[in-house]
């Protein structure tokens, strides 16, 4: 009974357009008072526990350093990069746009960032080339989304506080999906590109591809130090997030020279509202945590999944359905922060790797990037494409086609996701 409670209290306040934030913390407190033996104490004190994790310490710091990359001229040198690199091949645009936004997603572990900084440049330029506005907004849509699979990711961070699990591998893991999926995006494009007789750009001389590639490499090198300094026993992830801020404050303001000094404290400021928005979702997130595990809602849901009989490969089904529909109507960190607690404990049942339930959410998040009513990305392209919603919906649906086929991958090949941590002997 409580379970219903608390699920119908947050609902009905989603549906009353209630921030997701203040919909967990009113579901939470309404459970406790109606069946709990404990006093809204207890809550107060799970609320400011939350600020006591030490992994969510890397959540302001990469936003921070997001912040840097995303307001200097970062994105400009990778598309430019990009562009030396395929964009002689017919589509190589879009080619380039998509290799952008891997390159981007990057730095700064964010998909509205890497859509706004990418398609700022890359929508403009595809259309004045001869693609349609449909096709380009459809691309950059899409390809934003590995701003939260390819690591640095926030979303990866925040399901690894939740379980304990290691943000590293985490990292790690989220590499060669990310790579498969930039690849099979670029080959869709070739195809497209094939059929539609789309244009191709000059080639790059070498000379001028090696002076894209050292007007980027400040930039690229950011994942390099990330994962290199963790899995060199450098730094921890959280402190990874700590030297990310701080090398892309010194990329932007010194090396690149983008972004003048005295604009830095609105740099910091920006960053600040976005920490402060994030940090009391989640908050409220493990508020409500706290409260399933308390009324034993996620022991009870596993021992009934468990008693169903259901294979793992039919868990996996359910899982896909459930975080889909759910990415339908929520953004991907209120997804992930709500319906972990509960689907962690049934997959640690059935034998499914953490790590690897960790990529599938994450991909599934994605595509909820994508799909209405609530996709962020969508709003965000109509905004830098100048286009109406119901245009940008009808671009971005063909690619998820592309997006659900990698899905099916990742989710029943493990091998994917966990051959680099095994390899590296991580897991």
């Amino acid at each position: 009974m409580s379970a219903i409670v608390l699920l119908i209290v947050l609902f009905i306040c989603l549906a009353m357009g209630i921030p997701v934030g203040v919909s967990l913390g009113l579901g939470s407190i309404t459970t406790i008072l109606l069946f709990a033996d404990q006093s809204l104490l207890s809550l107060a004190q799970r609320f400011f526990h939350t600020m006591q994790i030490y992994p969510l310490l890397a959540v302001p710091f990469f936003i921070t350093a997001a912040t840097f990359m995303t307001t200097g001229g970062v994105a400009k040198r990778m598309i430019t990069f990009a562009n030396a690199l395929v964009g002689h091949f017919r589509g190589g645009l879009a080619m380039a746009a998509l290799l952008a936004c891997a390159f981007f997603s990057a730095v700064s572990g964010s998909a509205p960032a890497t859509v706004v900084a990418v398609g700022s440049v890359m929508i403009g330029g595809m259309i004045n080339s001869g693609y349609t506005p449909r096709f380009a907004a459809g691309v950059i849509c899409n390809a934003g989304t590995l701003g939260i699979l390819i690591p640095p990711s926030i979303v990866m961070v925040i399901y690894g506080a939740v379980t304990e699990s290691s943000i590293g591998n985490l990292f790690i893991a989220g590499l060669l999906p990310g790579i498969l999926l930039t690849i099979v995006m670029m080959a869709t494009v070739a195809v497209i590109a094939k059929r539609q007789n789309l244009p191709r750009q000059p080639k790059a001389t070498f000379k001028e591809t090696v002076r894209a590639a050292r007007d980027a490499f400040w930039g690229l090198l950011l994942l390099v130090i990330i994962l290199g300094g963790i899995y060199a026993g450098v730094f921890t992830p959280t402190e990874a997030a700590a030297v990310s801020a701080v090398y892309a404050f010194v990329v932007a303001v010194f090396l690149y020279g983008d972004i003048k000094l005295k604009a830095v404290p609105e740099v910091l400021t920006e960053s600040a509202k976005i920490t402060a928005m994030l940090m009391f979702i989640i908050a409220n997130a493990y508020l409500f945590a706290f409260v399933l595990t308390t009324e034993q809602i996620p022991q009870l849901a596993s021992e009934t999944i468990v008693n169903m009989g259901l294979p793992p490969w039919g868990f996996l089904i359910v899982l896909n359905i459930l975080l889909l529909v759910a990415g339908n109507f929520m953004e991907p960190t209120s997804v992930v922060l709500i319906l972990t607690p509960i689907v962690f404990p049934i997959a640690m049942e059935m034998g499914i790797d953490p790590v690897h339930l960790g990529v599938i959410m994450v991909l599934n998040m994605q595509m909820g990037l994508v799909t209405p009513p609530v996709g962020l990305n969508l709003f965000v392209t109509a905004g830098v494409a100048k286009m109406p919603m119901e245009q940008v919906i009808q671009a971005s649906w063909p690619w998820l086609i592309v997006l659900l086929a990698v899905l099916i991958v990742i989710t029943y090949v493990p091998w994917v996701s966990l051959v680099i941590p095994q390899t590296l002997g991580l897991i």
